[in-house]
């Protein structure tokens, strides 16, 4: 998919989570969700100031990279030290006041985005990355978030053909999982066959193989977002290298971390 379906997904994904959280009042923003120490409102804070990074380092690389050093220089090796600079300023805010600096933000990020081409690479945290995969990981952001959220008030939100840019992304980063981890990468591949919620096939990987992953692409995004454990979910799995992988799965940046244990959601 080119840059402009991308960034129109993105939009589209970030609508589905506006819809389930304008509907929710203000105890309801207060609740825990699944990650420590974050409320649904620090969820939706989280997703705002990232949008707003975003938007800045495909505008202003020069400024963005200011961002990221004051960043870093305010973290003292502590969530909280993180938390209080990224969440600090939206935790102030009213549900109302938030939800509207997230729409403010990611239309920022929607604006900001249509300068960019296919083969745009963005300065980011960490290595730059291209266009597609920037988009792309901000929906992946939106989905996983989101889906704290939806546990957390417990509501409904329909899975959708979005979820190939996640499934997708969750396969190209098996390698990544095990090198953020120290680990050695396997040598052997691992069949990818899901099922989208239209019905249709989706597969990665080689036609044969001693290793393959089969069932709905939600699941399988569930459990490389590392919202759900494998064992709550009804892929079917072959081979020890499938199991291995989804067990440690990390579609995400960052130190690596797991999952939930299971029965945990």
């Amino acid at each position: 998919m080119d840059i402009a379906g991308i960034a129109s997904d993105l939009r589209d994904e970030q609508l589905a989570l506006d819809e389930v959280v304008a509907e929710l009042d203000d105890n309801s923003w207060n609740l825990d969700t699944p990650s420590p120490r974050w409320s649904v409102a620090d969820q939706i804070a989280h997703l705002t100031y990232f949008d707003y990074t975003a938007a800045i380092a495909i505008s202003d690389p020069d400024l963005f990279k200011e961002l990221v050093n004051d960043l870093i220089s305010n973290a003292t090796g502590n969530s909280d030290s993180v938390d209080e600079f990224t969440l600090g300023k939206y935790r102030k805010l009213s549900p109302v006041e938030l939800l509207k600096e997230w729409r403010s933000e990611r239309q920022h990020l929607a604006e900001a985005s249509e300068s960019l081409e296919n083969d745009t690479r963005v300065a980011w945290y960490g290595p730059s990355m291209g266009a597609r995969s920037f988009l792309t990981a901000r929906l992946m952001e939106v989905w996983a978030h989101g889906q704290n959220i939806v546990d957390a008030v417990d509501a409904y939100r329909a899975p959708t053909e979005r979820l190939r840019h996640i499934a997708q992304l969750g396969f190209i980063t098996r390698k990544w999982t095990y090198i953020n981890r120290g680990l050695e990468v396997p040598s052997d591949d691992v069949i990818v066959n899901l099922t989208s919620p239209s019905g249709d096939l989706w597969s990665w990987g080689p036609e044969n193989g001693d290793s393959s992953i089969e069932g709905s692409a939600e699941d399988f995004c569930l459990v490389v977002t590392q919202r759900r454990h494998l064992d709550d979910t009804s892929l079917v799995l072959q081979g020890d290298s499938a199991r291995d992988w989804l067990t440690k799965a990390q579609v995400f940046a960052g130190p690596a971390t797991d999952g939930p244990n299971p029965g945990g959601r």
